[in-house]
């Protein structure tokens, strides 16, 4: 399998599906397409025709899946074996519930604190809309993890799809210095230290590249690129 992705200190997006197939030890191949260079979507056609033109995108033999959430169920059927979801039918079901809430929700916190691995923000207040999203979201961690995470330090135990997916909003919750709660604050250490995203990481912060529309308009506290 190959994945397409973007770069890997902005796209939020591809860190889900990137991550969760390494984390998970899936082999696969990466292709990584810089975000707003021309010839962008040609380049994803070229590999995925007939595809969103998007990243991530899965490309396995003749078979193109884009939409993260998709690529999760694919791999989910393509490899059982895996874990993709938890195997606890009540903890799958909540893990599902979550994973869409974040696919389709959240714009408050997604638009004001884009996902930047490069850079740390100083704390300060960022508006009632990403107040409300940060409690929902700690919310269903603290569910997540009361009702279903005896087994490890993830939402379910298990490293799982719903941790992928959440995956951004940890290292925006962590770079721009967001206050939780301390169940969550255990969580977020779990992801920030998997090796997968150690891996990743170190990637994001070696590239070249600056994407001016993810970059925030205020000075960083720290600029990790140049450290």
């Amino acid at each position: 399998m190959k994945l397409l992705i973007g770069n890997k200190c902005y796209s939020s997006w591809s860190l889900r599906a990137w991550l969760l197939l390494r984390a998970k030890g899936i082999g696969f191949t990466e292709k990584l397409i810089p975000l707003d260079e021309p010839g962008f979507k040609a380049a994803i056609f070229a590999e995925a025709p007939g595809s969103g033109g998007t990243v991530p995108t899965l490309v396995d033999g003749d078979v193109a899946v884009w939409e993260t959430l998709a690529i999760v169920e694919y791999l989910h059927e393509t490899h059982p074996e895996a874990g993709i979801w938890p195997r606890d039918a009540a903890a799958r079901a909540h893990a599902r519930a979550a994973s869409s809430e974040m696919h389709a929700g959240f714009t408050a916190l997604r638009g004001a604190c884009p996902m930047n691995l490069g850079k740390r923000f100083s704390k300060r207040d960022r508006g009632p809309g990403v107040a409300r999203d940060v409690e929902r979201i700690t919310a269903l961690w603290r569910q997540a993890r009361e009702r279903f995470g005896g087994q490890g330090p993830f939402l379910y135990g298990e490293f799982s799809a719903a941790d992928a997916m959440y995956a951004p909003v940890v290292t925006r919750l962590d770079t721009y210095g967001i206050a939780v709660d301390p169940v969550s604050q255990d969580y977020m250490r779990a992801v920030l230290a998997l090796p997968a995203y150690r891996e990743w990481l170190a990637a994001a912060l070696d590239e070249p590249w600056i994407v001016a529309q993810d970059e925030v308009d205020e000075p960083a506290l720290v600029d990790l690129r140049q450290s």
